[in-house]
């Protein structure tokens, strides 16, 4: 389910390079495209320059154009990649040569190696560079049959990416390409997982592929199977899983370094297909149902990414993982469930089962007292239709609110700060239970949230979670989690992987 064949990351000079494309930039001017690389022979250059608007090169971004290798050039193929527009001084930033590098090695399919001469003067853009060119050489081909390996075979992702960065000293180039290998690896994880069939991917075996691929990577790991759920008390996983064949599992990763600075918990949506339950979806909002883990997904690859990068910060991730399916033994609309914690809750919609294994999970994570939990969720369709299939919605306490999305800024991922309204909790009484898991369907990304603050600190006691209540952040990654478009810069079609990148971003940040 996970691949290991990821594309190599070097760091050359354009001169050493025996690669079979070269990539070079050309932004969008106010006076017409220009081309941004000094790498280039200077007479390949001028005249590359010269013809950029016969060729019809506007260098927009996601602009790709192939030419073939000119006259008195030792490269069989030359890409040209679009930045958009510069700022005022002639740069561009992080994100456009990540989002560059992306499209154009997703163009490459079928080459063997290239080399990007896109403009790079400090570690970070190197690091943004290789982070894209490793995203945009991705392709799921796990599940392809052998008779399909030679023609997939033919249109492979390239498999060695060598980036020139003549002005980046060579320990600090070293330094960003491990960073940039790690981050990409950990973002084409959480798509192979999610793009993995819910034949192939259900509760049991998400489990031990997490567990198995852990520790590798010298993670603590444990796992909670159907029994020792209901002997901890994990009500809400247990009754959103038993409706299935296939019964649920909760685990739980650790990165904990004797240096830690801090501690920080996540928590990730784990339904690895969601019918709706007895409250059944229309068919066509099953097509993507698979996806329904990518929170569980995104959570494992960021705390087995801080362990490879041997972030100084103790990470505990949570992963509340079931299969929602209707049957004479799924939960029913009006049920009451007993939360961990001792929460009872009122079962009106089983279609809102996200919220409900994210709840005891939550309270087992904000048990360890931790300095801040966040958690990750594919919660809602009313994140659509708020914010778009591109942003992340993200609420909770402000301030770590306000880091997550300082942190996505910093990683070049797009969310969106959303309150939690406060007239929406009341919207969650129940007559017969403490909570509804349904509440106000307008703003419904917020009344989610609201029903999610309940659970944070939910198994401490009163006194202590009122002295010192953990700060919480949910993410809502409805929308980004899966790209059911065209591919965009180092975006592909199905899985995306959002939101790996600004966890890895927020834990560097409370490393130091």
């Amino acid at each position: 389910m996970i691949s290991t064949d990821r594309p190599t990351l070097t760091a050359l000079p354009l001169a050493e390079t025996t690669a079979d494309a070269v990539v070079v930039g050309v932004a969008s001017g106010p006076e017409g495209p220009v081309l941004l690389s000094d790498a280039l022979p200077e007479e390949l250059a001028v005249a590359l320059d010269a013809s950029l608007e016969l060729l019809g090169v506007r260098g927009r971004a996601d602009e790709v154009h192939r030419l073939p290798g000119a006259a008195g050039s030792r490269w069989p193929l030359l890409v040209l990649t679009g930045l958009g527009s510069p700022d005022a001084e002639g740069r561009v930033g992080s994100e456009a040569l990540r989002r560059a590098a992306g499209a154009a090695v997703r163009s490459l399919a079928g080459t063997a190696s290239a080399a990007l001469a896109l403009p790079v003067s400090t570690e970070e853009e190197l690091q943004a560079v290789a982070e894209g060119a490793a995203m945009g050489a991705y392709a799921f081909t796990a599940l392809k049959s052998d008779r399909t390996h030679e023609k997939a075979r033919a249109s492979a992702p390239v498999g060695a990416l060598e980036i020139v960065a003549d002005g980046v000293p060579a320990e600090r180039a070293r330094q960003a390409l491990h960073r940039a290998q790690v981050i990409a690896d950990a973002v084409c994880t959480v798509r192979d997982l999610v793009n993995t069939a819910p034949s192939h991917l259900y509760p049991e075996t998400f489990a031990d592929t997490v567990a198995a691929a852990a520790e590798e990577a010298s993670l603590q790991v444990r796992v909670w199977d159907e029994d020792a759920l209901r002997e901890d008390g994990f009500g809400g996983i247990l009754a959103v899983g038993q409706g299935s064949s296939r019964p649920p599992r909760l685990v739980r990763i650790e990165h904990a370094p004797e240096d830690a600075r801090a501690h920080i918990a996540l928590v990730g949506k784990g339904i690895t297909f969601d019918t709706g339950g007895i409250s059944l979806k229309p068919p066509a909002s099953m097509m993507t149902m698979k996806s329904d883990m990518a929170g569980a997904a995104t959570v494992f690859a960021a705390v087995r990414a801080a362990a490879r990068l041997e972030l100084p910060v103790r990470v505990t991730g949570w992963l509340a993982m079931a299969e929602n399916m209707p049957s004479h033994t799924a939960i029913r609309p009006s049920d009451v469930i007993t939360m961990r914690g001792g929460t009872t809750v009122e079962v009106m919609n089983t279609d809102a089962e996200g919220r409900v294994v994210m709840a005891d999970a939550l309270v087992a994570a904000t048990d360890e007292t931790p300095d801040a939990v966040l958690d990750v969720a594919t919660l809602t369709g009313a994140q659509l239709v708020a914010l778009g299939v591109r942003h992340t919605g993200v609420m909770g306490d402000d301030a770590l609110r306000d880091e997550v999305v300082a942190s996505a800024d910093r990683a070049g991922e797009l969310a969106w700060a959303m309150p939690i309204p406060e007239q929406l909790r009341s919207s969650l009484d129940s007559r017969v239970a403490d909570i509804s898991n349904m509440g106000e369907r307008h703003g419904g990304m917020m009344t989610a949230a609201a029903f999610l603050r309940e659970f944070v600190d939910a198994g401490r006691p009163a006194d202590e979670r009122e002295q010192s209540p953990t700060p919480w952040a949910h993410l809502d990654i409805a929308g980004p989690s899966f790209n059911e478009s065209s591919p965009y810069g180092y975006t592909p079609k199905d899985a995306t992987g959002v939101m790996v990148r600004t966890l890895v971003a927020l834990l560097q940040g409370r490393a130091g």
